[in-house]
């Protein structure tokens, strides 16, 4: 297992965490299994897709109108972040991508993102290997 340490710069942001995950896969010696991408943080999210400035807006735009902030959510008589947290909840907190010759099996436009749903902070992502057996 390692841990990809990042420091976002936004409220909500994607940040791609691609080239971090290729070297954890790599440097396991695993040639054929899957990779388990986790945020351990209940304000961030792992998403896999596109990399195209004009896209990663739209997701924010979505997320935005999805669940907007400021709305009266119950968490918010704790803490004004609720709206993070539902954020989070949608896009999920892992993904599972195959290792196919020591290397993560994206499509061609693929991206492994880490989404900041509370930031600017600094977050963890845990990274594990396994070996097909």
């Amino acid at each position: 297992m390692e841990i990809i340490s990042i420091s976002t710069s936004r409220e909500t942001d994607f940040v791609d965490i691609t080239p971090e995950v290729e070297k954890v896969i790599t440097s396991s010696g695993i040639k054929e299994g899957v990779a388990l991408i986790y945020s351990e943080h209940t304000t961030g999210a792992i998403v896999i897709n596109e990399k195209e400035a004009g896209l990663l807006e739209d997701y924010l735009e979505l997320l935005r109108t999805l669940v907007p902030r400021g709305k009266g959510y119950m968490h918010n008589r704790i803490d004004s972040n609720a709206h993070s947290h539902l954020r989070a909840l949608i896009l999920g907190n892992e993904k599972l991508v195959p290792v196919v010759n020591f290397k993560p099996a994206l499509g061609t436009w693929q991206r492994i993102f880490f989404v900041e749903l509370d930031g600017p902070r600094r977050r963890k992502i845990i990274v594990k290997v396994l070996r097909d057996v």
